[in-house]
């Protein structure tokens, strides 16, 4: 059925009416006071270029040539569209003045985490005043002074770019191994550093590392390499004490669709070499107090679309896994156990499956507990289970569990470091789009709990987590599901919402929105909408003080969890927008934006919508389906040229994304990618909204043609009076997630807004 129709359907037809009525309108007419640089924007060359697939389509790419990023011309126009687009920008200075102002003012000079135990030591993280990034710091149980393990801040100036993947810390405390990306690329070095002198261990500089772990012994580590497509494929074991002759290679994947992750188990016995896909996986195990190599062994044969995820306990290694069985028809985890000298055998007795409305998200292993992070239809739920434990239940709840009190607000929930596997104290972080981040300590054995941290206020002693400024014993209720954890907000100033959109066919679809209750005017205020929709991520909507410049400035800002992501609360809402289904995370959006529009949290004319990386996608093929639907967009390192990406073995990540999106290889895959592909389906001589492209010259999982080519052909297609409100901003020394100091994230976010409130031109002052 045609999109239109199938809008007609569902929507009150004065909605589609008026998006077409508004599409014979150009933009830059609409908006007389919208000034644009009186220089046209960069003109590309062309080199014209015919693609013939599967001998029955033919495409015309005459920017193919942009694929080559060394290409003097190639890098002149992007320094001319970062003029043009800087000319754009130029009577905004003011306005982002201001607004970076504004975000600075509610950055504390200096930010600060309680300390977590680990052992002997306590560490933390903390940014000081007038510095952009963290520190990591440790002191001695009862003694004063703190040392600097790790500083973000000195990798930045070494460097001018600062990105830490992972850091790890040896079982014995007395050395650090990170890795750094130098330049943005995310081809990253290993760095360890001796906690004893401080210094580094230079031979042990070692370029292409993703993940670490540690041996017992604190001297043997484990990493991963990447190969000439920076897929992790090979796990090395060296001795950090010795001259690196006896550095081993402990195993190698040689699926171009798989890659491999390596960690320790909880209490650090053993070492799990994990080769995944997007949807199979595969677990190795070694003991870890036996390196480099004590029996190499395999936990069960991979199985296209079966996941396993171990972890160690007393003798049994606990397994989630997703694997069919008698018990078991769901597409969801279930808790398995075994022997750890039965690991390879396929008698794994079943622990216990979970309620048809719960789905099992993680899970994180201590002595005396093991926590699970579980969903409950898109809302999240945690909790702790006594170990040790019995096999062969029938539910969660004849274990006993303990359900932590979570809030009554939407709230994102993450766990904090938790190291120390002797812990009785587990920490998790909570955040909604209107509580400020928090961090909760569960005492587990006394089931209670207590806040030790909420941004903009802290305990007196940070040291000491015994006097939090709030605290609430549950032990006489502690199986009660519905036990909240009851504090104030930190005001009533601003509305969160969670709305159920009907999409297309149906489905409905979970839609959050933010408002102020002062500033917002019903059927008035212009609005963002924002999605992702991609590999069963869930979006953020965690707290962030900078939305306030916009929602104080009468703007909504709402949050729409399309199929393809994880705000659906089980699997099947991530399968139900991949492959071939892709296009529902399309519809879900467009939906999502007319809801907004017709229930008056929008003006009609004033909605526009944001999309990063995979989730830009997402505003990009709606624009094409319904160009006036938005008045305004911004696509962040975007991913807009699919098909010919995908179409591309050699790159990066285009082997494991073709279970996200399909392969075009495959004739049923190319027409579905076909049918939405943003770059190929831009519609000609047609008015488009304003748009902000971002991209990064050294991004490596979006490249910087992407949005280059996406922005010369909506130029030389549409409009020719609307492409100039189309800009383009690249980044020429960052990578993909951009330069990620707190201030310099400032100054990003306010070009973003003063590009919004100029194109839509709502100049309401706070």
């Amino acid at each position: 059925m045609a999109v239109s129709s199938l809008l007609r359907r569902c929507l009150n037809s004065p909605t589609i009416s008026s998006l077409r009525s508004l599409s014979t309108q150009c933009f830059v007419r609409r908006t007389a006071s919208l000034s644009v640089p009186t220089e046209p924007p960069p003109v590309p060359k062309k080199i014209p270029l015919s693609v013939t697939s599967h001998g029955v389509f033919t495409r015309q790419d005459p920017y193919r040539w942009m694929r080559k990023t060394d290409d003097r011309d190639f890098l002149e126009h992007l320094r001319g569209e970062n003029s043009y687009a800087q000319a754009f920008m130029s009577d905004t200075e003011t306005l982002r003045r201001d607004l970076v102002s504004e975000m600075k003012t509610r950055i504390p000079e200096e930010i600060l985490t309680p300390p977590e135990r680990w052992g002997q030591w306590l560490y933390r993280q903390y940014i000081p005043r007038g510095k952009e990034y963290p520190l990591l710091c440790r002191r001695l149980d009862n003694v004063e002074e703190e040392v600097v393990v790790l500083d973000w801040n000195h990798i930045a100036q070494q460097f001018g770019y600062v990105h830490v993947g992972v850091c790890r810390v040896s079982p014995d405390h007395n050395y650090l191994a990170y890795t750094v990306d130098p330049k943005g690329d995310e081809r990253f070095l290993l760095q360890i550093k001796d906690l004893r002198s401080g210094c580094l261990v230079p031979r042990l500089e070692v370029d292409g590392v993703v993940s670490l772990a540690w041996s017992l012994d604190g001297v043997n580590l484990f990493y991963t390499l990447v190969d000439e497509h920076q897929r992790p494929h090979r796990v090395v074991v060296t001795n950090v004490e010795s001259d690196g002759r006896d550095d081993t290679v402990v195993f190698s994947e040689s699926d171009p669709s798989f890659c491999v992750d390596i960690t320790s188990t909880k209490d650090g016995k053993f070492v799990t070499i994990n080769s995944n896909s997007r949807t199979s996986s595969e677990v190795y195990i070694v003991n870890a107090d036996k390196p480099p190599l004590a029996g190499l062994r395999r936990a069960r044969e991979r199985v296209p679309g079966v996941q396993c995820f171990l972890e160690h306990h007393n003798g049994f290694f606990y397994i989630l896994t997703n694997a069919p069985t008698d018990e078991w028809s769901g597409e969801g985890y279930y808790l398995t156990r075994c022997l750890v000298e039965d690991v390879e055998s396929s008698q794994w007795q079943v622990v216990f499956c979970p309620d048809d409305d719960v789905v099992i998200q993680d899970m994180d292993m201590f002595n005396d507990y093991l926590v699970f992070f579980l969903s409950k239809k898109g809302s999240p739920m945690i909790c702790s289970i006594d170990m040790p434990m019995e096999a062969n239940m029938k539910h969660m709840e004849d274990l006993n569990p303990w359900y932590f009190p979570l809030p009554a607000d939407q709230c994102s929930v993450a766990p904090g470091s938790n190291h120390n596997f002797q812990s009785s104290v587990y920490r998790v972080v909570l955040s909604s789009p209107v509580i400020p981040d928090t961090i909760i300590d569960y005492d587990v054995s006394r089931r209670s709990f207590s806040i030790v941290h909420q941004e903009g206020r802290v305990t007196d002693d940070l040291d000491d987590s015994s006097t939090p400024w709030y605290s609430a014993d549950h032990s006489t209720d502690s199986n009660d599901r519905t036990s909240e954890l009851d504090w104030e907000e930190l005001s009533d100033a601003y509305v969160c919402e969670r709305e159920e959109v009907s999409s297309h066919d149906g489905v409905e679809v979970p839609l959050t929105i933010l408002y102020s209750r002062e500033a917002w005017k019903k059927s008035e205020s212009p609005g963002i909408l924002i999605g992702y929709g991609a590999y069963g991520e869930a979006l953020d909507k965690s707290w962030c003080t900078n939305r306030l410049s916009m929602l104080d400035r009468g703007w909504v800002i709402a949050f729409a969890d399309v199929r393809g992501g994880g705000g659906g609360g089980d699997f099947s809402w991530h399968k139900s927008g991949t492959g071939s289904l892709k296009v529902n995370s399309v519809q879900d959006f467009i939906y999502c934006a007319n809801y907004l529009m017709d229930k008056g949290y929008v003006h009609r004319h004033r909605l526009a919508a944001i999309g990063h990386s995979a989730g830009a996608l997402l505003p990009a093929a709606a624009m094409n389906m319904h160009p006036s639907l938005f008045e305004a967009a911004i696509l962040k390192v975007p991913f807009l040229d699919v098909l010919n990406t995908l179409s591309d073995s050699n790159l990066p990540l285009t082997l494991l994304d073709h279970e996200e999106f399909g392969n075009p290889n495959i004739q049923t895959d190319f027409r579905s990618i076909l049918s939405y592909s943003p770059y190929d389906n831009i519609r000609r001589d047609v008015c488009y909204p304003s748009m902000l492209v971002t991209a990064s010259f050294h991004d490596s999982r979006v490249g910087v043609w992407e949005g280059a080519k996406w922005v010369a052909k909506i130029r030389e297609s549409t409009c020719h009076d609307c492409s100039r409100a189309v800009i383009l901003k690249t980044n020429m020394s960052g990578g993909h997630f951009g330069e990620g100091g707190r201030y310099a994230q400032c100054e990003e976010t306010a070009f973003d807004y003063a590009f919004l409130i100029k194109v839509m031109g709502y100049h309401k002052n706070r």
